[in-house]
Parts: structure tokens; sequence; C-alpha cells
């Protein structure tokens, strides 16, 4: 493909990616193969907003040399692997899709899926964890390409999807979507009503201290918060962003703020959550994924197993984040 036309191919693929809810943030990434020995990438860091056709890297397949002006993505090698292993494979998506990262979760083994959903995602399978950006997580992922699968499901992670076009992996991310949400497990019904009142004087109290504070009051954060059952980070961009933890805080409107003050992401009974941040778009990043991760913990919950990252993975990955990609994204 001409190079000038794949940079374009992946500026609008990052940007339709957020519009659809696939990725948040810099999250996932995209690729396009440019010939047998070079392919162009999303860098690392950079939000899909942002990004434009000349911040976009080439990268060699054999040497994994780049030229451009920012890195590349930081899993530039489950892409690598999906052009060494699939020589008909032309566009390559990583997402952190709701559904299919929960999915990834728990509950992959028994998967209601039709024969012709089956074939056109071109096969799916699971594949063992690795931390971000690892060997053990491309050596993970590309074993599971070798069986033939198109559509790799990376535990605790997100998706890598392989295609003929950008069209056809657009396709198939969808189709997953649509597939996994179909297999959910547990209940998503509200059975409390959430007080409008109370809700709306605690964003008032809460954004007199944070210009950028929302509610979030989805039916998965609704029914956490009114467990009264923290939520683990099972995926890790809750544990880059958030942390390892979002803790249930209940009583005065004071003590919700104090807790607020010393965290992101707050689970309220009765409310939902509340998340606040330094800017609009990582305030608009928190509702997402403090949603996905209230889908992932009542699925895992509901197919009785236990799915968090470890301590010190959640730890270190919210200590590298904070130090690298928050500051690359400012």
């Amino acid at each position: 493909m001409d190079e000038s036309i794949a940079r374009k191919l992946l500026v609008d693929t990052g940007r339709e990616l957020l519009e659809t809810g696939l990725v948040a943030r810099t999250w996932g990434n995209v690729s396009c193969r440019l010939d047998e020995y070079n392919f162009v990438i999303t860098p690392s860091g950079l939000d899909y907003t942002r990004t434009e056709e000349e911040d976009i890297v080439k990268m060699n397949l054999a040497s994994g040399e780049w030229q451009g002006i920012h890195k590349p993505s930081g899993e530039r090698g489950v892409h690598i692997a999906a052009y060494q292993v699939f020589p008909e494979v032309n566009f390559v998506i990583h997402t952190h899709q709701t559904y299919a990262s929960a999915l990834g979760l728990a509950g992959f083994q028994y998967l209601d899926i039709r024969k012709e959903e089956k074939e056109a995602l071109g096969g799916i399978m699971l594949a063992d964890y690795g931390l971000p950006g690892t060997k053990k997580l491309t050596n993970a992922v590309k074993e599971a390409l070798q069986t033939g699968v198109k559509v790799v499901l990376m535990s605790n992670h997100g998706v890598l999807i392989c295609g003929g076009t950008k069209e056809e992996t657009m396709s198939k991310a969808i189709l997953l979507e649509e597939i996994c949400k179909r297999n959910i497990k547990g209940s998503f019904e509200v059975t409390q009503k959430t007080k409008a009142n109370d809700a709306e004087a605690l964003l008032s109290a809460v954004r007199k201290k944070f210009q950028y504070a929302a509610l979030v009051q989805t039916p998965a954060t609704i029914v956490c918060a009114n467990r009264g059952v923290s939520i683990d980070a099972q995926l890790d961009d809750m544990a880059q962003m958030i942390g390892r933890k979002i803790s249930v805080v209940s009583g005065e409107v004071a003590n919700i703020i104090h807790a607020i003050e010393k965290v992101n992401a707050i689970l309220v009974p009765g409310i939902g959550a509340v998340v606040r941040a330094e800017s609009e778009d990582d305030m608009i990043a928190l509702g997402l994924l403090i949603d996905k991760a209230a889908v992932c913990s009542i699925h895992s919950a509901a197919s009785n197993v236990k799915a968090r990252i470890s301590v010190t993975h959640a730890t270190l990955m919210k200590l590298v984040y904070q130090m690298k990609y928050s500051k690359q994204k400012s």
C-alpha cells in the first residue's frame, strides 16, 4: 500500500475507534502493512484526536528499526507477530473494547458463537497474560496466532484483530463486541433507583473542588456501588489510570469529597461512581474505564473466576503511566 494512504488510514481508524468506544484515551493501537518488509503504526502515548499523518511511525518487520518523530506503540511486538505469521494480513487493530475484555477474563471456554460468526472473525483464541509491551505478551499472542486464528483475546489486557483491509478489521472488532456482549454473565439490573437530588448535590459539591468531575451512572457502576464491594483492577488500563482498586465510599458528602481528594474514582452506593481528573478528556476516559471495570467485575464474579492483576503489577503499571504516558499525553 502507498505509505501516504496508509498513514491517513491509521489516523482515521484511531478516531473511529474512539467514536465507537472500542478504545479510550491513548490505549490501543493500529497498524498497516506497506509491503513485504515494512509497515506503519500509531505512535506511543499520543491521543488519537491529536495524531496526524506525520506522527505515524514506519517500521521494518525484520529488524524492528523505526523512522519517525515519535516512538512506535509499545505494543509493536504483537503487530510484528501478526504480519510475520500471516502474509495475507495487511491491517491490525489492538483494542480495549469492554465486552471482549471481560470475556478475556472469564467465560471464554463456553463462548456462544455461531459458525458463520467464527468464520467471519477468522477464528478466536485466548492468550496468556503478559505485562504490556513485554516479550512475554508478544510470545503469548504469537503462539495463539500460529494456531491460525485472526482474533486473539489477551488476558487482562484487550484484543488483537487481524484483517486483510481496514474495513474488514473494523467490522471484526464490532462483530466481536456484539458476540461478547451476548455472552456476558451476571445481572446488570438496577433494583434500587438512584436519588437524583442526592446525585446532583454531590456532583455540585465535588465540582467546587474539582473542575473536571463527573458522575458515572451506568447500570454496571450502579450495581457494583450498591453491592458495596470494591472493584479490583482486572485490566491493565484500569491499573494504569485508576490504580489497583476502586473503593466504595458512603456517608456524608464531606466524607465522599475527602475520599475523592485522594483518588480519581470511587463508588458511591445509591449514586454509581464519581470520577475527577485534570482535564475534560481524562474525565471522559475515566468514565469509560470505570464502567468497563464494573462490567468485568460483574462478569467475573458471576463466572466464579478471580482475575485480578497482582498488586505488584498494578502498582508498577500505575507508576509507569504517571511517569511516562500521562506526560506524553499532556
